[in-house]
């Protein structure tokens, strides 16, 4: 008797070029897993395309994960349906989240997973606000850096999937919030369907100054998920005792800002500002606030989505075979919200 073959999605090679490309993975099988005492096994429903998950491919030493190795099967966060389990927490049809490689099935310790026992409204949303994003833009906010009513938030990615919702939170949170995306087309989104009181293109040649008119009274927290250009532009306008929650660098050279403009962001002079403006700057690990916080995030979240508060933009892709293409478009700026992969019904 034939054991059913089981797709994944295998790193083939290191990436060529700043951004990784679909090309550095190949659609591979190996045999259904087995579990073992202990273990669940998953049917992939839903996939995230996180760009965390750089470091990994690039085979850069993260802080929290290890690389992934060539010829293994890529990981990420995911959503499954339980088909079997040798765990008592979870039962035959349960659904579950966690970090699983991006094939149709996974053998996965229950002590690894998260029961989707918090009510959400939908299951992908696991991976957009119950998720990493939601998290940490919420932790950013809440913690790291948070804001008075009236004052003005920026954000750096304003349709990402971190992005989104920090724009939304802080709106909440009644502050002016202004957003920085990397078209026209993406700031139009950011302001009709995200919330944002306005949202300036980085693209644009006149980029600082527009920056500069939306930010009428200085800003007041940042939250940078960008570095470059923008944070470039962001900093002198930062007002005296403005913080920073430093969560990403998507517009740094190594993911594909335009080596050519020549734009860096000088130690010293950032340094300059931080003392003379009396700025507070705080890194995101978000495994660092996840004890104890969980629970309080999932409550307030829940209430804010069943109250219609904050709307998640999810961009979803069909086919666990198109898992590459979606991942490279994450990078290119293709995204319209949370990027997911829709592996099954």
């Amino acid at each position: 008797m034939n054991t059913p073959a089981n797709r994944q999605i295998i790193l083939a090679e290191r990436p060529r070029y700043i951004v990784p490309t679909a090309s550095i993975f190949k659609l591979g099988s190996a045999p259904m897993p087995q579990i073992e005492e202990g273990q669940v096994l998953l049917r992939t429903l839903w996939l995230a395309m996180e760009s965390t998950l750089y470091a990994r491919v690039q085979r850069v030493t993260a802080i929290q994960r290890d690389p992934i190795k060539l010829k293994d099967a890529m990981v990420g966060s995911a959503v499954g349906r339980v088909v079997e389990s040798k765990h008592p927490r979870f039962k035959v049809g349960d659904l579950a989240s966690g970090l699983w490689n991006w094939a149709d099935f996974a053998a996965v310790k229950g002590e690894r997973l998260r029961n989707l026992d918090f009510g959400p409204q939908k299951p992908s949303y696991a991976l957009g606000p119950y998720g990493l994003p939601g998290f940490a833009a919420y932790i950013a906010l809440d913690t790291l850096a948070p804001p008075q009513a009236g004052e003005t938030v920026v954000v750096g990615t304003a349709l990402g999937s971190l992005g989104h919702l920090a724009g939304q939170i802080a709106k909440l949170k009644g502050c002016r919030v202004v957003g920085i995306a990397g078209s026209a087309e993406r700031c139009q989104l950011a302001v009709e369907k995200a919330g944002f009181d306005v949202c300036v293109n980085r693209e644009a040649e006149d980029f600082e100054a527009q920056l500069k008119a939306a930010c009428g009274k200085g800003v007041d927290v940042y939250v940078e998920t960008l570095g470059g250009r923008a944070l470039d532009a962001v900093v002198p306008l930062m007002n005296t005792g403005a913080r920073i929650a430093a969560v990403g660098q998507m517009a740094t050279p190594h993911f594909g800002e335009a080596l050519a403009r020549g734009r860096t962001q000088n130690t010293m002079n950032f340094m300059s500002e931080i003392i003379a403006r009396r700025l507070s700057v705080r890194g995101l690990v978000a495994s660092d606030h996840v004890q104890g916080r969980v629970k309080v995030f999932h409550q307030q979240m829940k209430a804010w989505l069943d109250e219609g508060r904050i709307k998640p933009m999810e961009d979803v892709v069909a086919g666990l075979e198109n898992a590459p293409d979606a991942f490279q478009g994450v990078f290119e700026g293709r995204n319209r919200g949370t990027r997911l992969v829709k592996v099954a019904d």
